[in-house]
Order: structure tokens, then sequence, then C-alpha cells
């Protein structure tokens, strides 16, 4: 059973993404939820014994809530009976702030291409949480950081929230890299989010809600005053595309 142990290890959720249930909610539904976030995390696909040990249920649940999402197309089994994210979560997910999205998407994909970097569109969720709605790699480099978009982090964490924390008034429990993002117009992290990884983001000026910042994650910071130049151009470019 190595390979369910490898899945269970792999797929327990960060502290900031799990879900505390009480008494007004279905734990069948949150398993079968947590199933998917599951499979969407894995490219390629996972036996019922390991989706079963990744989502803390016994087999037989796991296998009955399987079975249902695949008759709902949520998943799909492949020849060797694993299991993957189906396409009828295709026309769920393709709503979500699609205006946004439609907007901003040829806007990052100048900036990856002008920075060489993977961009992203992070917005913030709730007051302690931000989200990556868009990521768009650079179609040129050779060498880039690839993560996927859904991404949920703690806003105190990584330049992106950062970026947002720094559009509200000063607070006395501000991290300073919140006050020097004040100061400077960008945020600047190292290793928070991706160990190794610099992230550079600014706010999009004049967004109340949701508040949202534009940024590119690399491995090194060469020039970083021109690409802070360009990373906040194409924040401000965003901001008049959706005014």
């Amino acid at each position: 059973m190595p390979a369910a142990g490898h899945a269970a290890e792999r797929f327990r959720p960060r502290p900031d993404e799990a879900v505390t249930l009480d008494a007004g909610m279905s734990k069948t539904l949150h398993s079968g939820l947590v199933i998917l976030e599951i499979l969407s995390a894995t490219p390629s696909g996972l036996p019922v014994g390991a989706v079963a040990e990744a989502a803390g249920v016994h087999r037989t649940v796991a296998h009955r809530l399987l079975r249902t999402l695949e008759a709902h197309r949520l998943v799909r089994r492949d020849s060797a009976k694993r299991f993957h994210p189906g396409p009828g979560l295709v026309p769920l997910a393709e709503p979500v702030a699609r205006d946004l999205r439609s907007v901003a998407l040829p806007v990052l994909e100048e900036l990856a291409d002008a920075a060489g970097a993977t961009a992203h569109l992070v917005v913030q969720e709730d007051p302690d949480h931000v989200r990556a709605l868009l990521v768009v790699e650079p179609r040129h480099a050779s060498v880039h950081i690839a993560f996927r978009a859904g991404q949920l982090d703690s806003i105190h964490r990584g330049s992106a929230g950062l970026a947002i924390l720094a559009t509200r008034p000063a607070a006395p429990d501000d991290r300073d890299e919140v006050t020097e993002t004040r100061t400077r117009g960008y945020a600047r992290t190292f290793s928070e989010i991706i160990p190794s990884v610099y992230g550079l983001s600014a706010a999009v000026p004049r967004r109340a809600s949701p508040a949202m910042s534009v940024g590119v994650s690399v491995f090194e910071l060469d020039d970083e005053a021109r690409l802070a130049n360009t990373v906040r151009a194409a924040a401000d470019r965003l901001a008049h595309e959706l005014h």
C-alpha cells in the first residue's frame, strides 16, 4: 500500500485550507468535494484505495462517492481503474468570474512574456485568504514556475496577499513588509509560497471588491526595478480595462 500512503501525505490540506465541519453541514458532501480537490491536484489519477486514504474515508465510502461523481461526469475512470477529474467540471467552472478572467487574460499574457515568468491574478476571497484566479505561463521562457489556478493561500503570506493588505489603512499588527509595500508600490517576498521563489505583486488600483493583485513568480531577481515597473504597469492596465 505505499501508493496510498504517499497520496495521503501529499494531499493532506494545509491548516489554512482545512474546512471545519459543524452541525449544519453535510459530511457526505464535504467528503465528495474533498475527493474532487484531491483528483484536481493529481494529473496522473489515483486508484480508489489511494483516494480513500487521501480523503480520510473508508474505501467503501470512497468507492460510493466516486461512482456518484462519475455518474454526474465530475470524475472519470481510465482503463487502469484510476480516477481523474471529469469533463462535467468544465461547464461548472466556466462561468466563475468569466468577465474578469477574459479581461485579465491578455494583460497577464503580455506580463508573462515581458517578464519571462509565470504571471498570476490573485483575488481576495475573505478577510484572511486570497485565491489565484488566473495563472499564465510565459510562451518563450525555457524555464518557469508552474502552479495551478484556484490555489488558496493566507493573505498574510506571499507577495499577492501583502500587496492587497497594503491597500488597507495601516494597522499596528502589519508586517514590516506591508509597510514597505505601501512605500514602494509593490510587494516582494521570497520562499513564502513556493520554496526558493521570489514573488513580486502590485495591487490593482481602484478596486474595492474584490480586492486583487497582479504579480509574477521568478527564480532570480536580476533587475528588480525593471520587473517591478512591469508588474505595476500591468496592474494599472488591468484597472483601466476594468473601469
